[in-house]
């Protein structure tokens, strides 16, 4: 039996402020974007409250309003829910607040918020309007760069840093260089690369064709090239989590990653269920494991789901896939066992080793990543 004590502590803290997004991009894995609810702020009250009684905030965390898209609701809800926060944060700790937008819809009063505030914001762009209209698209399937770069540039304007999420697709592996060109000549200097993931209802991703992996490689070893020859150098938190492996070499102790370890991540959607675990997970079901939701933040304590079997089941599995990335896999000190989101909806099962996502997101980047660290040390 797990006790309260074993899990946590929060880290990551994801509330889904509406399932709806106004874009309909084709690789979105979220099952219900077109899904108009929004969470109250009765929701927000008991989500905060059941957060800082549940005795998983140890420390500072970060709070990401995701899984949908933000935007869709005012800044002003997000000034209502803030003084919510505030009023329940009882731990003492540091509350950053982030926020994963697409920038179709920054205006004036969502630049004023997010400056007052101090929110992190991060862009999701795809590069080129060749790249990135070819999969962000309006429901009409109308291409979105254009209000896209109308975003950044009112949130540049306000002087608002951003960080850019681009997703990576088949066709992106054909132009590192235009890739690189699009960041500079928008200013854009801190860069992260999802691929193209099979999760939820995307069941299929233009990764998984054959002489892929070399292509990947090439790919993410030319970007690095010119993104570390750049003056000043574009940031790539792919390399920059390989590189920091690389410099301080452990193993991983006892305590699971974020995505492995319960509590380490709570989400919440819009109606006040929660989950663990990977993000992704939040919103659909297994045959045999059940609803990934397990729990509602209106009645249900964590004591109550710690000793609940679909909960205790679900840790089990991915405790034993975690365990068999350790014994099988030579990189598992750097990556700790993979996300178990991945796992699940690539493999069927959490208690599985090497996914889609690990071979590339993971192994190829952290060979290339080693590669150039070992020239770099080599020139100094």
């Amino acid at each position: 039996m797990i006790s309260a004590d074993q899990v946590g502590p929060l880290e990551l803290l994801i509330i889904q402020p509406t399932p709806f997004c106004n874009l309909d991009c084709s690789y979105c894995y979220l099952p219900d974007r077109l899904d108009k609810r929004k969470i109250t702020l009765e929701t927000l009250e008991k989500t905060f409250h059941w957060v800082f009684s549940s005795g998983l905030v140890r420390q500072p965390f970060t709070l990401l309003w995701h899984a949908g898209e933000p935007m869709v609701l005012p800044a002003s809800f997000y000034e209502q829910a803030t003084l919510v926060l505030e009023r329940c944060n009882t731990s003492g700790f540091t509350v950053s607040q982030s926020l994963q937008t697409n920038a179709t819809l920054v205006n004036e009063a969502w630049c004023d918020f997010i400056r007052r505030r101090n929110v992190q914001i991060g862009v999701s762009v795809d590069g080129p309007d060749f790249l990135n209209d070819k999969h962000r698209v309006t429901r009409n399937g109308g291409g979105t760069l254009d209000r896209v770069l109308r975003g950044m540039q009112m949130l540049r304007d306000h002087e608002i840093y951003f960080d850019v999420i681009t997703v990576l697709t088949s066709a992106s592996l054909d132009y590192p260089d235009e890739l690189f060109d699009f960041y500079i000549e928008h200013g854009i200097t801190d860069v992260a690369f999802n691929v193209e993931e099979i999760e939820g209802p995307h069941v299929t991703s233009s990764l998984a064709g054959n002489g892929v992996e070399p292509r990947f490689r090439r790919f993410y070893s030319r970007f690095m090239d010119l993104a570390l020859g750049s003056d000043p150098p574009i940031r790539v938190r792919e390399f920059e989590t390989s590189r920091n492996s690389i410099a301080r070499p452990e193993q991983l102790d006892d305590r699971r990653t974020q995505e492995c370890r319960p509590f380490g991540i709570l989400n919440v959607d819009c109606a006040g269920n929660f989950s663990t675990y990977s993000p992704e997970l939040l919103g659909l079901s297994s045959p045999r494991l059940g609803s990934f939701a397990i729990g509602n933040v209106a009645q249900d304590s964590l004591e109550s789901v710690l000793v609940m079997p679909r909960f205790i089941a679900l840790d089990e599995e991915i405790r034993r896939g975690v365990e068999l990335c350790r014994e099988s896999c030579r990189y598992f000190p750097f990556c700790g066992g993979g996300p178990p989101g991945n796992k699940y909806f690539e493999n069927g099962d959490f208690a599985t080793t090497e996914t889609l996502s690990c071979r590339l997101h993971k192994k190829a980047t952290f060979d290339i990543a080693l590669d150039k660290f070992e020239r770099i040390k080599a020139m100094m």
